[in-house]
């Protein structure tokens, strides 16, 4: 394999796992930071041990987390120098940002919340948690600010060969950022609700602690169907947005070689063959492609072919088609993962509003076990269809991805520290999952902490303990 094709390869798998710990995090913080309100508001103990043992998950995440993007910033500097310094003063600012401010957010207050449950007040306890969602969301913020620019490069100018930033608000207002932000955010909810939502599961399964899993798949339904909905609803709002910003990438998601029927049909599967530049079978949707791409149905889209020779006349010769099956399929499963959120949340929500319909059924139970891997297969889907389907670009229009690399790296180099960071990227995920795995098998109670404060318990019962009284 050629040096920039490791490249990328490490930067994928990095980036992959690295993105495994970031919306648990985001989701968690948000989930927990609901249930110690309840606790705080309703002086019920039950959402106290629900705020400890969900933020057990969370503070395991948040330290493992911490090393895999350690990690992921060594590559920068090893095998993407000459990226580096093309977008090092326009990065320089929101990376900054997000390690000082917002990252520092996170771990003071997380620090604070776990040693501070005898020692601050309840108000100002639960504020410290609140404090680390928001730092959570201003991560992410930051982080996608750089990325925004990657995919629509605004308040810059080219000097000496370098993108120097010209408007910092410009960054901020960039349209990219304005629909990517939301839609991550949303799917980070999405995904520590269905981490507590499998749990939860799991555990009414083995009939370990019903009324504490009951309440806890709950909240877990209503944050991962209203997260799941919202998703949908801004990823709608993006796609529309990257038809005008990056057509190309839109075309290869619909595998559209030719410029489309008016209307356009959106194609459900398809036989690419990138070779003939044509499909060999296709299922379509009539009409529905306008409608995605214009909220109306009526209006024709351009195709791959068309815009090879639009970016030919406007960047010079090359091949400027993304990997289609790559882009065409990633953005298949990113949706099949969406709407598997969105029927399963609203059905167990229809269940549970609904008293005589319950106990939820064990089938349904066994499939929200399985749904933890939904958000983690639709984030990943997500963020592969959105880097590959800009190729050859690592910065949309000026720079391109063999530009990028770093000069006088061998191949050997790249593949020794692939092979090194994928080693310890398995042994953390491994780590994780036993963690997580050990954690819920021993439940809530060897959690709970005595808090004299507390004025009712109702799972303090006389004469019962705390598994007798469920």
């Amino acid at each position: 394999m050629e040096v920039v094709d490791l490249a990328r390869l490490q930067f994928a798998l990095t980036t992959i796992f690295h993105y495994v710990y970031v919306p648990i995090s985001i989701g968690l913080s948000l989930i927990v930071a609901i249930m110690e309100t309840l606790y705080v508001v309703k002086k019920d103990g039950k959402f106290k041990r629900m705020a400890q043992f969900w933020g057990t998950f969370l503070l395991i995440n948040f330290a493992v987390g911490i090393v895999t993007g350690i990690l992921q910033e060594f590559q920068f500097g090893m095998n993407w120098s000459d990226f580096s310094r093309f977008v090092g003063d326009v990065f320089g600012a929101p990376l900054a940002i997000e390690a000082l401010l917002a990252f520092f957010l996170e771990s003071t207050f997380i620090g604070l919340w776990v040693f501070g449950w005898e020692r601050l007040s309840k108000g100002l306890h639960l504020a410290c948690m609140w404090l680390v969602s928001v730092g959570t969301m201003l991560s992410a913020l930051w982080i996608l600010a750089a990325n925004s620019f990657m995919q629509r490069p605004v308040g810059y100018a080219i000097v000496n060969g370098r993108a120097e930033m010209t408007d910092f608000v410009a960054l901020l207002t960039n349209g990219q950022l304005l629909w990517e932000f939301p839609h991550t955010v949303f799917a980070a909810y999405a995904t520590g609700a269905f981490l507590v939502i499998g749990i939860s599961a799991w555990k009414l399964l083995r009939q370990e602690e019903v009324p504490f899993f009951q309440s806890s798949l709950r909240i877990g339904l209503i944050v991962g169907c209203i997260s799941s909905l919202a998703i949908a609803q801004f990823g709608h709002g993006q796609a529309q947005y990257l038809v005008k910003t990056q057509p190309m990438k839109m075309a290869a998601s619909e595998g559209l070689w030719e410029r489309s029927a008016d209307p356009a049909p959106w194609t459900i599967v398809a036989a690419i063959d990138t070779e003939s530049q044509t499909n060999r079978l296709e299922w379509k949707v009539p009409y529905l492609l306008s409608f995605l791409s214009y909220n109306k149905f009526g209006g024709s889209v351009p195709g791959m072919k068309e815009l090879q020779a639009e970016y030919e006349a406007a960047y010079g010769p090359g091949n400027y088609i993304p990997p289609v099956k790559t882009t065409f399929w990633s953005f298949r499963i990113m949706i099949a993962a969406g709407v598997g959120m969105i029927l399963l949340s609203l059905y167990g929500i229809y269940r549970m509003a609904r008293k005589k319909l319950m106990p939820l059924p064990r089938w349904y139970l066994s499939l929200l076990v399985a749904a933890i891997s939904l958000p983690f297969i639709g984030n990943t889907a997500g963020w592969i269809m959105t880097e590959i389907g800009r190729q050859p670009w690592t910065v949309f229009g000026l720079l391109r991805t063999e530009q990028s690399v770093s000069p006088g790296v061998s191949a050997g180099q790249v593949g020794f520290s692939l092979l090194s960071f994928t080693t310890v990227y398995l042994i953390l995920l491994a780590l994780t999952v036993w963690l997580f795995y050990r954690t819920a098998r021993k439940g809530p109670a060897a959690e709970l902490r005595a808090d004299a404060a507390d004025t009712f318990d109702p799972y303090r019962l006389e004469g019962g303990g705390r598994h007798g009284a469920e």
